[in-house]
């Protein structure tokens, strides 16, 4: 299967790894953590036009990271979204919010100072995600 990450979530992010149909990514942002999904499907824009079973399996796996976002970090909200206006391909926001964030309460799109991690935390919060993700058993890291 051919896979081609747009450029932008490509410059924004860290790859995690795989889930059986979404890369899993870590924003750069210094806000969360992070989390986008992003189904490995070419010239997909939209939810709907996956087929019923990949939107089943989307759901899972969407779940499965608000899961560990609030149970392994104690966010105070978890904020989905898939919004896609400035980059088209499909990819599924998952933020741990806290009411001490920089945009609380407000949406985090435009409130945010825009400041990425250092290369350094970015990496151990990787690291850190990756084996928290390895404990789900469809999760493959990188």
């Amino acid at each position: 299967m051919h896979f081609t990450l747009h450029p932008r979530l490509a410059a924004d992010t860290t790859v995690l790894g795989d889930f059986p149909l979404c890369r899993v990514l870590l924003s750069k942002e210094a806000l969360g953590p992070w989390l986008i999904l992003v189904p490995r499907k070419e010239n997909l824009t939209e939810i709907h036009l996956l087929p019923e079973e990949e939107q089943f399996q989307l759901m899972r796996e969407s779940s499965a990271v608000a899961t560990l976002l609030e149970k392994d970090y104690q966010a105070d909200k978890i904020n989905i979204g898939a919004l896609g206006n400035l980059v088209p391909q499909l990819h599924v926001h998952h933020i741990a919010r806290f009411e001490t964030d920089i945009a609380w309460p407000g949406p985090i799109w435009g409130n945010t100072n825009g400041i990425q991690r250092k290369e350094t935390v970015q990496e151990a919060l990787a690291e850190e995600l990756r084996s928290e993700l390895a404990t789900i058993d469809v999760f493959k890291p990188c």
